[in-house]
């Protein structure tokens, strides 16, 4: 298992994370909100806000709860600020975390991840010590993994391509996430999520299935937590590691 932004965005499409519908729902509107505060209502000319549409769209998220988010977002409508916070730590082994927050209570988020962070192991890190370890991409997941699939992203404009299970996952600069996406559904092929990761540019190999599973525990506790959107992590731990 190798850099956790993939396996987040495999176990998203597999609906192992955010089984709770009400979590899911919440994150998508928090999303939604952002990218309209930052960039603006119109989807047409906001390709941060289309990817979140999109991707709400994906889990069956309700156009009246779309149509709302996006008005808090431009200030039609009243509510608390959502923002975006990222935070910087270590889970064990050595093996750093990039967390993505999305919150109306700073204090209380930060507060809530260095808990996590302490209960299981782990510690919170000093800003820049870990962000220079990841890069942004654009990653797109597809339901199947065939030759004609692999030739169809390619030619929709994919960057790189690996294979995970019964999916493909697409890789794309940032700039050209939606681009690809939209090539991609042109050609009605399924979808599963399309979204902006921080990819590891090093991993942490890991050598022991004890560590193996106090990351695997850290990294779950920080994504079941209300105001953590995602989890990236540099990790690389052998399947037969998981099997122990």
């Amino acid at each position: 298992m190798s850099g956790h932004s993939k396996w987040s965005t495999i176990k998203r499409a597999k609906g192992v994370v955010d089984a709770a519908r009400g979590k899911k729902f919440t994150r998508h509107a928090k999303n939604i909100e952002l990218a309209a505060r930052e960039g603006g209502g119109d989807s047409m000319m906001n390709a941060a806000l289309a990817s979140a549409i999109e991707n709400a769209k994906s889990d069956n998220f309700p156009k009246e709860n779309i149509e709302r988010a996006v008005k808090k977002g431009t200030g039609e409508l009243e509510g608390q600020k959502i923002e975006e916070k990222i935070y910087e730590g270590y889970a064990p082994g050595g093996v750093a975390l990039l967390i993505r927050a999305l919150t109306d209570n700073p204090n209380r988020t930060i507060a809530n991840v260095r808990h996590l962070l302490s209960k299981n192991g782990g510690k919170i890190a000093e800003s820049g010590s870990v962000v220079f370890q990841f890069e942004k991409k654009g990653v797109i997941t597809l339901a199947g993994n065939s030759e004609e699939l692999e030739l169809a992203a390619i030619e929709a404009g994919a960057a790189d391509l690996e294979k995970e299970g019964e999916f493909l996952i697409v890789k794309t600069e940032p700039t050209k996430l939606m681009a690809v996406r939209g090539k991609l559904a042109e050609q009605g092929l399924k979808i599963e999520s399309a979204e902006l990761i921080f990819e590891p540019v090093n991993e942490v190999k890991v050598e022991d299935a004890e560590t193996a599973r106090k990351i695997l525990k850290i990294v779950d506790a920080l994504e079941e937590d209300e105001d953590v959107d995602s989890v990236a992590a540099n990790f690389d731990i052998p399947e037969e590691l998981l099997r122990k």
